[in-house]
């Protein structure tokens, strides 16, 4: 019986460690990469916000051809901007046309950004779950929760 008990505890253990603990990192890997699009976003919304408010018309600025190697640029005209809407594609805007699409973009991030929490919140509950069962198993006695600390 003991054995059997060992097998199952085993098979538990493997559970986590191979599906649910990669499951875990993956989503908060994808998560993280969202993050980045939420920052690129809000970073472009705020210097389209100051060209608007400083009235600027042209402007030089050093443009990154890769490899981090830039080349100074002249902007004659700054009425429109080109956007990166995904596949390779770009977009002219005008400013408040381009905020408009930012603002649409950092919506769906930020439901994207929850549905990624909501996952995480998930496989974390999953291990917890298993992690009692396991428990269970070997007759351990129950874990006393911690008091939660407010900061």
């Amino acid at each position: 019986m003991e054995s059997f008990t060992q097998q199952k505890v085993q098979r538990y253990e493997e559970f986590v460690d191979r599906r649910l603990k990669p499951d875990l990192q993956r989503a908060i890997d994808e998560r993280d990469k969202v993050f980045e699009q939420q920052k690129i976003f809000a970073d472009l919304r705020r210097n389209i916000e100051n060209l608007e408010k400083n009235s600027v018309t042209s402007l030089r600025t050093l443009v990154n051809l890769g490899s981090e190697v830039y080349l100074q640029a002249e902007v004659p005209n700054t009425q429109y901007i080109f956007v990166d809407v995904g596949l390779g594609f770009n977009v002219e805007f005008t400013w408040s046309e381009a905020l408009n699409y930012i603002q649409n973009r950092e919506e769906r991030i930020a439901k994207q950004i929850d549905e990624y929490n909501q996952s995480i919140a998930s496989i974390k509950a999953q291990i917890k779950l298993v992690l009692e069962g396991i428990r269970e198993l070997l007759q351990l006695p129950a874990e006393k929760s911690l008091p939660e600390r407010s900061f």
